[in-house]
């Protein structure tokens, strides 16, 4: 399978992925391009080093909407302009979801609910809870299992008249189940709801048509499979006839129409750099460039057809090496509803994720009892899927074996 196939040669680009560790974390942390490292060094003794503050001037200033629109032609299919670099992820969610829920409270004051599913990302429901308790607000929880998602028929059940905005997960944290983006968007229009998308499992491992599909505000983190690095700064994208119209809840000097000016008054810029509040965090922007070029170059269709061979071939080694051990599968087993992780679960999980970690096989755990495999296209091999598994199948037998006093 590695033999044939035609993103083999990425994974040699990668810092370690040609070692004896087996990688089944690029859904939480991506591994660092090489060319990235060596990128860092560059910028760190020429570009701050030597350029120090004339670099803002030369180049900075304008690297949080020339990534964003990198971001947006190549991983989300949106037009130059809609998406921008900026804070953290629950940083930017709490930016959108606020200016959304005010303008839409603002023209029917009916508009007091935010709908979100019971399962998404703590994140997302903690930032959703707070907005609620500020601006008074409710949450309409929807009821999902965890390992699927917000289907159609439960978010059309859950929209309404009062609605001011849906949250949805395009690719659920925990299952991996890939919601139907452009029909759930379609509902929350349909009912007079903004939506908006956390693409943070999506971006880079399935393809994304912002524009295409209706989205109203998305945000996604770029440390997965973008590459970014630990804690790398967000993209949020808002449609360009909303920008106008969402007042920015964390005024700061980077969204003024002249920031130079110092003037006594916020006036915000009339672009999509209106939702940048602080100074831009250039150093950790830098290495997801080198993602984005390989992206760029493979295609996402190419990395998606890979993501889809990767996990549907873990899914056939757990069948055959796991299923006898009582595991179980937590993802959905059709492609088409699956993101670009698989989870596995068995109550031994927690035990087994340890001792694999030991090993030098690193995948994650998520209750209730879920070993997640997060599979990277760039950088993962078919053979390293068929390690990590017999390593997984492995550690299951000697912990269910000690369990029983057998070992």
């Amino acid at each position: 399978m590695d033999r044939v196939d035609g993103l083999a040669h990425y994974r040699k680009r990668f810092a370690g992925a040609e070692t004896d560790l087996v990688y089944f974390d690029g859904n939480s942390l991506g591994r660092p391009p090489l060319s990235a490292i060596e990128r860092m060094g560059d910028f760190m003794r020429d570009g701050w080093g030597e350029r120090l503050i004339r670099g803002w001037d030369e180049a900075w200033l304008q690297l949080p909407v020339e990534i964003g629109d990198r971001i947006g032609r190549a991983v989300i299919e949106a037009k130059a302009g809609q998406t921008v670099i900026g804070d953290s992820t629950t940083v930017l969610l709490y930016k959108l979801a606020r200016a959304a829920v005010d303008a839409q409270v603002a023209r029917d004051p009916r508009r007091r609910e935010i709908v979100v599913d019971t399962d998404n990302f703590p994140t997302d429901r903690y930032v959703l809870d707070g907005i609620a308790d500020e601006r008074g607000l409710k949450l309409r929880w929807i009821d999902v299992d965890t390992s699927t998602g917000v289907t159609s028929e439960q978010l059309a059940e859950a929209v309404g008249p009062e609605t001011a905005l849906v949250v949805v997960s395009h690719v659920a944290y925990r299952s991996a189940y890939l919601a139907d983006a452009p029909e759930l968007t379609r509902i929350a229009h349909d009912a007079g709801a903004l939506i908006m998308w956390d693409l943070c499992h999506s971006a880079g491992s399935v393809p994304i048509r912002a524009d295409a599909w209706g989205f109203d505000l998305a945000v996604g983190c770029t440390y997965k499979y973008l590459n970014g690095g630990p804690g790398s700064p967000a993209f949020a994208y808002v449609r360009d006839d909303l920008q106008a119209v969402l007042t920015q809840p964390i005024q700061g000097w980077f969204g003024t129409r002249d920031m130079f000016a110092m003037g006594p008054d916020y006036e915000p810029e009339p672009s999509i750099r209106r939702f940048l509040s602080g100074t831009s965090p250039i150093v950790a922007m830098l290495p997801m460039e080198e993602t984005l070029a390989m992206i760029e170059e493979a295609g996402m269709p190419a990395l998606r057809a890979k993501s889809v061979a990767l996990t549907s071939f873990a899914i056939t080694l757990a069948d055959d090496w796991l299923g006898p051990l009582g595991v179980t599968l937590a993802s959905p087993a059709d492609s088409e509803e699956r993101g670009g992780h698989v989870t596995l679960h068995h109550p031994a999980m927690r035990e087994v994720t340890a001792r694999l970690w030991q090993r030098d096989v690193i995948p994650d755990y998520r209750d209730p009892g879920g070993l997640r495999i997060g599979l990277s296209p760039l950088s993962t091999s078919f053979e390293e899927v068929h390690r990590g598994l017999a390593a997984t199948r492995d550690v299951l037998k000697t912990v269910l074996l000690e369990r029983a006093g057998l070992a």
